[in-house]
């Protein structure tokens, strides 16, 4: 019997999902993890065939917790589930050592057929993402600007770049103000922008945020 563990912060996604799972893929068993942490807990403690991650989640990033369960169990296959289009993080997922980038929004059949190739320890990647990746490829002057941020300074500036406040986002962080504005003044310092309007003008030129 398969047994796959979902992480995600919403309920309701956790049971769809977990529904649709049990539909396409009998036998199998499916857990729930309410956040980063605990999706992290219950691998350490328990063997599972396959995780499914959303990247959002409270505390710890998607990213932070997709790199602490391959540090833990290197050849168990981690999907994104995520809200945020494939521009945005996928990229970034797929070096962490996921096995494939989803959003949200994508048909229940093209779900199935990720976790499917996954379980065989095969990537699945969309046209889309095989597009981003390939231009990925090119030299390092051609790389952008957010391309140089770790990943936890990449959060905080599409967080910025949607308009949250300081304050808002070491909320939903689970930080502390005064690390968020650390975070703030590296990314300033490493693009050379000057202000949070410079930061946010730049994700909407290169299509981070809408």
């Amino acid at each position: 019997m398969l047994k796959i563990l979902i992480a995600d912060d919403h309920e309701v996604v956790r049971k769809g999902l977990g529904k649709v799972l049990m539909e396409a893929l009998q036998p199998v068993k499916v857990e729930e993890a309410k956040n980063g942490q605990e999706a992290v807990s219950k691998v350490l403690k328990s063997e599972y065939d396959l995780v499914v991650l959303d990247l959002k989640m409270p505390g710890k990033s998607g990213l932070d917790v997709l790199k602490e369960i391959k540090q833990h169990q290197p050849k168990l296959p981690v999907l994104i589930l995520s809200m945020h289009p494939e521009e945005q993080f996928a990229v970034r997922a797929i070096r962490a050592g996921a096995s494939g980038y989803l959003t949200k929004e994508c048909a229940g059949d093209e779900l199935v057929l990720a976790i499917r190739k996954a379980l065989n320890g095969e990537r699945y990647i969309s046209g889309t993402l095989a597009q981003i990746l390939a231009g990925d490829m090119g030299g390092d002057s051609e790389k952008p600007l957010h391309e140089i941020l770790s990943d936890r300074e990449y959060q905080v500036m599409m967080m910025i770049a949607s308009g949250n406040t300081v304050g808002a986002i070491a909320k939903e962080l689970c930080l502390s103000v005064k690390t968020i504005s650390s975070y703030r003044t590296n990314i300033l310092l490493k693009t050379r922008m000057k202000n949070n309007a410079e930061i946010t003008h730049y994700a909407i030129k290169n299509n981070l945020v809408e």
